[in-house]
């Protein structure tokens, strides 16, 4: 797609749209432009998700929400063709208006506010770091404890309901969660009692319940969670075996091993 002749006229607009100040009186005109240019990349892309339910004069409306933004977030100067950025970024914003429409009506409104203010928190960390911020990050850009921060991350869970091979959109391009999170525990990859493991938790002495938390709620790398602790990657993957399997016993007495 990215060397169709109907879109090269675009790449010379584009590169001077994201080379202007966010003053410059040229940048409505030159988005409308863009935007118009651009518009079956969102229409094609609304379509794929047309059999949903939703009705298409709708998603097409979101998916040119998410052009709009990959158009103002794609920066030239970072290499990769626009396509490879924009797909993923509207693929995402489509994806995410079917989240909002499906997201529990279980979640507590606290928790949904908490969704909101996380979120923009970890937008503006990442673009100040460089890097996905960890939950202690957050909690002190919040002002909040860390464990209602890795509660609210956790909350989040039923929003994005998201496979570890669903794509994100980045300021980058496009990550799986996969990627995004690290390589997988073997250990943790047992461990499916999500709600029935949080009263357990307690139970645990506070550097094995870090650790578990960070890792299974919080979506940190062992080698973050190090970082964060102050141990050795090897240690981290010894305790979260270890505490892991423990508890795995203790979900599943009859499935445990002697």
């Amino acid at each position: 797609m990215s060397s169709d002749p109907q879109y090269e006229h675009l790449t010379p607009v584009l590169e001077e749209y994201s080379g202007l100040a966010e003053d410059d009186p040229r940048r409505d005109r030159m988005r409308d432009q863009l935007v118009r240019g651009y518009l079956p990349v969102a229409q094609h892309i609304a379509r794929r998700f047309a059999h949903r339910g939703e009705p298409l004069d709708d998603l097409t409306q979101v998916a040119t929400v998410g052009l709009i933004n990959a158009i103002d977030r794609f920066s030239p100067e970072k290499g990769g063709e626009f396509f490879s950025f924009a797909v993923p970024t509207i693929s995402g914003e489509v994806r995410r208006h079917f989240r909002d429409q499906s997201w529990s009506m279980r979640v507590p409104r606290r928790l949904k506010d908490m969704h909101v203010s996380i979120n923009s928190a970890v937008s503006e960390l990442s673009q100040q770091l460089g890097r996905s911020p960890r939950p202690t990050e957050i909690a002190e850009r919040l002002d909040l404890p860390v464990s209602e921060v890795l509660e609210g991350l956790e909350a989040s869970e039923a929003y994005r309901s998201s496979s570890l091979d669903e794509m994100l959109s980045s300021e980058d391009g496009s990550a799986t969660v996969g990627e995004l999170v690290g390589e997988a525990d073997a250990e943790l990859d047992r461990v499916d009692y999500r709600e029935a493991l949080r009263p357990l938790l307690a139970d645990l002495a506070e550097r094995e319940r870090t650790i578990v938390m960070l890792r299974f709620f919080g979506n940190l790398t062992q080698t973050q969670i190090a970082n964060e602790v102050g141990i050795s990657q090897m240690h981290v993957s010894r305790l979260l075996a270890q505490t892991l399997g423990r508890l795995r016993g203790r979900l599943d007495p009859d499935g445990a091993p002697d």
